[in-house]
């Protein structure tokens, strides 16, 4: 069964599998402990963290171990704001952070009531430096800016934007857990978080780097262990095996980036032959090696990843339709793009070639039996001409009012052969998606999209032909 999901979670890797079995009868006693069993343990600790530390580009005191990617970013943040305070409460991201950044920052915002300032980027998922450097103020104690992005897979400048950061005193924080498996981040970064899992390490240990010269002040109680920045007896066994994993991945990145490359390249230029109606989205060049996401018009993208699941394709999504809050992704929704039947596919080391061509098979059949089912127009969606009508008629109005993602959109479909070049039709709508798929569909279908009218019930979108 062919698993494309490596960037939520990369399967096991046997180095890494080797070395936790190693160093689970070597590991187990306190590393602060002056005996031979706590020495044994201490200097597999120390391997593992100047093993670490050359794979990130930081001196071993620099960098601590914690207990998950999410914690690095946590007590990253919090250990500069806090040794920051005087400075001011600004805090700078980029709108598509990783969530464990984005709820760190609605809790700093809560707490302290210090500002936020977002960084919008463009249709590929970049920020620009300029724009970035720009949302920096007198007050911003921190920045945080992802090396590469975890659902789009879009590389950010972070040697700009850290650049940027020096010159105005501000310490910048890069999220790297999607690309340091693939190799260092470069650039003047003051923090760098990463998580073992995502490159093939074992899940439950995270890397949390702190430049020299970084104001930082570890917050609630700390103890004596990672220098007071993660309390906690360390997981020796799973450190060691995170290091190792880290280290082989490294050693086959170069040869196995321009692999994957180029079957993820092989999914970018087919999907759209093969399915009509497709949005490939992320940056064609600049991104990582392993991973592409596409989105599906009139498709509901719990089905589709049912459906992919049943014909033995693990993969995932950034859907509304898959989510329990039915909101769309804040990633695809800051870029503005199609949001519905979104599917990402992010392909671990060692894919064969033939489970790349099986699914170019199998996905053009799977998204046609989910549009069947959910009464969507064939072809190119209703959007011929109306025989005999030369002037605007009167509006038309699609009531959608209760239905999800992607019904919105598939009645706004269907009814769009009806209106005349010039006319309009008002999509009625309480889906959230539908504020991001609508205009998405209209770009798809070079239609014009008026924008959004007050309703008594929901949104009221217009939507005008003009072709």
């Amino acid at each position: 069964m062919p698993y494309f999901d490596a960037a939520s979670s990369a399967p096991l890797h046997p180095v890494a599998r080797q070395a936790l079995q190693a160093s689970l009868d070597e590991g187990w006693a306190d590393p602060a402990r002056l005996y031979r069993e706590g020495r044994r343990a201490g200097l597999l600790l120390d391997a593992a963290r100047e093993a670490a530390a050359e794979a990130v580009g930081c001196r071993p005191d620099e960098l601590v171990f914690t207990p998950s990617g999410t914690h690095a970013v946590h007590a990253g943040m919090s250990g500069v704001l806090s040794g920051r305070r005087r400075v001011g409460l600004g805090l700078t991201v980029s709108a598509v952070e990783h969530s464990s950044v984005l709820h760190a920052a609605a809790a700093h915002e809560a707490a302290t009531g210090g500002a936020v300032s977002e960084v919008p980027v463009d249709r590929y998922g970049a920020v620009t430096p300029d724009t970035y450097a720009g949302a920096l103020r007198e007050d911003t104690a921190l920045a945080c800016l992802q090396s590469a992005n975890h659902e789009v897979g879009t590389e950010q400048p972070v040697a700009a934007v850290a650049e940027a950061c020096r010159s105005r005193g501000v310490p910048l924080l890069v999220d790297a857990a999607q690309s340091l498996g693939w190799g260092p981040v470069e650039g003047a970064w003051s923090l760098l978080t990463a998580s073992a899992h995502k490159w093939g390490g074992p899940a439950g240990v995270g890397l949390l780097a702190v430049r020299k010269g970084v104001r930082f002040a570890p917050r609630g109680p700390a103890d004596e262990r990672e220098s007071g920045r993660s309390p906690g007896f360390q997981n020796i066994p799973a450190i060691v095996a995170a290091a190792a994993s880290l280290r082989a991945v490294r050693a086959e990145a170069a040869a196995e980036a321009v692999r994957l490359r180029a079957l993820v390249d092989r999914i970018r230029a087919r999907v759209p032959e093969l399915v009509p109606d497709v949005e490939v989205v992320g940056h064609p060049e600049h991104r990582l090696p392993h991973l592409v996401t596409f989105s599906c018009l009139y498709v509901d993208g719990e089905a589709l990843l049912h459906e992919l699941d049943r014909a033995d394709f693990s993969v995932s999504s950034g859907s509304s339709c898959t989510s329990s809050t039915l909101t769309p992704s804040h990633v695809l929704r800051a870029m503005g793009v199609l949001s519905e039947g979104n599917v990402r596919i992010s392909l671990p080391a060692g894919t064969p070639e033939a489970a790349v061509d099986r699914f170019l098979e199998v996905l053009p059949g799977v998204v046609s039996g989910v549009r069947e089912k959910l009464g969507a127009p064939a072809g190119s969606g209703g959007a011929g001409t109306v025989a005999g009508t030369d002037g605007v008629g009167a509006p038309l109005v699609v009531d959608a009012l209760g239905r999800r993602c992607p019904i919105p959109v598939i009645e706004l479909a269907k009814v769009f052969g009806e209106v005349p070049v010039g006319g309009t039709v008002t999509v009625l709508s309480d889906d959230e998606a539908a504020r991001l798929d609508i205009p998405a569909w209209c770009e798809m279908r070079g239609q014009e999209y008026v924008g959004e009218q007050p309703a008594d019930h929901g949104v009221a979108y217009v939507v005008r032909r003009v072709s």
